[in-house]
């Protein structure tokens, strides 16, 4: 089983960044993780031997987001890398996969993407399951993906995030937060609609 977890980040506006900062957080992310898929696949194949692979990703990966482009553009390569080595590897045994996970509190990544504090509760309140998720977690789902357990299952990526990424892309998803008393209330303005 190989797991990788390259991670480079830091937020700034995208036109603040110089060429060496973008080239930095590629080299890490993308290329650190084709770079260990490709030495540590091809010892695999010339031993003739399969392995499952786990790459660790993020939910902007799909979305893309502001301020973090070098490593969405990295980790969405990471994802095609994925995908396509889940089709053109497993004629040689091996499974790939991947694990977008939501915000999960740690140290060093959040001293660099939240380094006034106020980002935990914003993103609590874009979780419909109210919380960061947790490392046992992402360990547990993990733990799964690598077992014999899946090995039926290749070319997945699995967001991992309370449920962020569908509340941020469905329309009218921002009703979550109305009381029962407001609806009460709406429904009977959309009735009166009826007449008109």
């Amino acid at each position: 089983m190989v797991i990788n977890n390259a991670a480079g980040n830091f937020i700034s506006p995208t036109e603040r960044l110089s060429p060496n900062a973008v080239k930095t957080i590629i080299d890490i992310v993308l290329l650190g993780t084709l770079n260990t898929t490709l030495a540590v696949g091809k010892r695999l194949i010339k031993a003739d031997q399969g392995a499952s692979f786990l790459n660790i990703i993020t939910t902007y990966a799909e979305t893309g987001s502001g301020y973090v482009v070098p490593s969405a553009s990295a980790k969405a390569g990471v994802v095609a890398m994925t995908r396509s080595l889940a089709v053109e590897w497993s004629k040689y045994g091996m499974r790939f996969n991947g694990i977008s996970p939501g915000p999960i509190y740690t140290k060093g990544a959040f001293s660099r993407l939240d380094p006034t504090g106020s980002f935990v509760e914003h993103a609590k309140n874009r979780i419909p399951i109210g919380r960061l998720g947790e490392t046992a977690e992402l360990s547990n789902l993990a733990s799964y993906l690598l077992s014999d357990y899946s090995n039926w299952l290749t070319g997945q990526i699995i967001d991992l995030d309370g449920g962020e990424l569908t509340y941020s892309s469905g329309e009218f998803n921002y009703l979550y937060s109305i009381q029962k008393e407001q609806w009460d209330m709406m429904e009977k303005m959309i009735r009166q609609t009826k007449n008109k």
